[in-house]
């Protein structure tokens, strides 16, 4: 069974905390048989939506940048994981910016039923808001949501450090186990029932 996760790494910190959260996680899909491609949000200067409506003509994000050259790894993957560092109690601003333009561009990928995983990593405060803020995007696209033994979230503050925050690192181990058993079910569910009937979308303003 071929199965791949795309795991993205919000931090615009390259091999923080952030990266040893998502590594250990690639331990377990590895020993899954589960290919992982990671994108790295670092180093790229990721713009926020302008609600242009290019994309509606199926051509991809306005700004051709690295939204647009993850699309096509988003429309393959059958699980995604997005981790982001903690600022201000919410996701990182780059991240966000990625997401919301990543999810709104490519429409005519069928996310239902690609798996979705947030993890959150945090000097101290703001895990579970971030969790659940990062969970919205998989909510509103069909998209499962794997779960672990907690809250999915790492404690780290110096370059490392969460590698020391041994229930974060067991969280993220379980959480991998998890994602992997659902990703593997929902394949076997594919090919004995297919997918579920989609109807066509009903939009309503409220005011019209």
């Amino acid at each position: 069974m071929d199965l791949n996760v795309l795991m993205i790494n919000g931090s615009p910190r390259v091999k923080g905390n952030t990266t040893v959260a998502l590594a250990e996680m690639e331990k377990i899909f590895a020993a899954e048989g589960i290919v992982c491609d990671t994108v790295q949000v670092a180093g790229n200067d990721v713009r926020g939506c302008i609600a242009c409506g290019h994309c509606s003509k199926g051509e991809g994000c306005v700004f051709d940048d690295l939204v647009n050259e993850t699309a096509p790894k988003f429309a393959k993957a059958d699980g995604l994981v997005v981790a982001a560092p903690v600022y201000y109690g919410s996701a990182n601003g780059s991240v966000v910016s990625f997401l919301d333009r990543l999810f709104y561009s490519t429409g005519s990928i069928n996310k239902t039923m690609k798996v979705g995983c947030a993890v959150a990593v945090a000097r101290r405060g703001g895990l579970s808001a971030t969790y659940d803020e990062l969970n919205k995007y998989f909510a509103i696209s069909g998209m499962p949501i794997a779960t672990g033994q907690y809250w999915n979230g790492v404690f780290g503050a110096a370059k490392g450090e969460a590698a020391q925050d041994r229930e974060g690192m067991q969280q993220m181990r379980t959480l991998a186990r998890n994602m992997a058993f659902l990703m593997k079910s929902i394949a076997l569910g594919k090919k004995e029932f297919g997918v579920p009937e989609k109807e066509p979308f009903e939009r309503m303003n409220f005011i019209r």
